[in-house]
């Protein structure tokens, strides 16, 4: 399941290979997409790699090479199945605050707890927030502790040393502050949700996975707002 600007910038890189031969430069890739830095290309480009529908060609220049493109055209969806995020951006409102992913109480019926159940939310590489909230969970009740909580689909493998797999459905506890070494779901930049163990250094917040696979990001506090911490986990099989 790809995100509207994945989406977008997948069809750009492939339409532009196609009539010129060479993948397009970050320049030309983030006026195309109307972003302001190249780091939220590499961002997209990093979720595209790690879902398998780029490759970086090593030792080239402007060399990415397209391995597929989605079976559908529509976002986040796959096919002979309803979409359940009809749709992504940061505009899910808690209390009257643009881009924050707001839980609510707890409601138990037979001896379970229902959750909202957001959607997927990207352990290899942030995701823009989602704003689907029609979906629950049933958790058991002795998982959960005080105040509100919700509960996301993980979709990706770098949190795996953790513990945390893709398919894994991770119960957080709604939060603004967290300790270090805390693995948190952390909104970047207004736009963007991830789950990551938080690292405080300095007058610097890095967000690190638990896969040697993946680099910590690094980011001013300004451009971090903790969502929530995990506090448990769901596994089917």
């Amino acid at each position: 399941m790809l995100t509207r600007k994945q989406h977008e910038l997948l069809v750009y890189i492939n339409d532009y290979i196609a009539e010129s031969g060479v993948s397009p430069s970050f320049d030309e890739m983030k006026d195309a997409l109307n972003l302001r830095s190249k780091s939220g290309i590499h961002r997209l480009i990093t979720g595209l790699e790690e879902r398998g529908f780029l490759r970086r060609l090593p030792h080239r220049a402007r060399a990415l090479e397209v391995m597929r493109m989605p079976e559908t055209a529509a976002i986040g969806t796959s096919p002979g199945t309803p979409a359940r995020n009809s749709k992504f951006a940061p505009s899910v409102i808690d209390g009257g605050r643009s881009g924050m992913l707001a839980g609510r109480p707890v409601t138990a019926a037979n001896d379970a707890a229902a959750l909202p159940l957001y959607g997927r939310i990207a352990a290899g590489t942030p995701i823009e927030a989602l704003r689907d909230t029609s979906n629950t969970v049933e958790v058991p009740p002795s998982m959960l502790s005080r105040g509100e909580h919700y509960a996301l689909e993980v979709d990706g493998d770098s949190m795996v040393e953790a513990g945390i797999m893709d398919g894994d459905t991770v119960v957080i506890q709604r939060c603004e502050k967290a300790d270090n070494g805390t693995i948190v779901v952390a909104l970047v930049d207004e736009a963007e949700v991830t789950l990551k163990r938080l690292r405080q250094r300095g007058n610097s917040i890095a967000l690190e996975p638990a896969n040697q696979k993946y680099e910590t990001r690094i980011f001013h506090p300004e451009q971090v707002r903790i969502q929530g911490r995990l506090i448990g986990l769901i596994r089917q099989f």
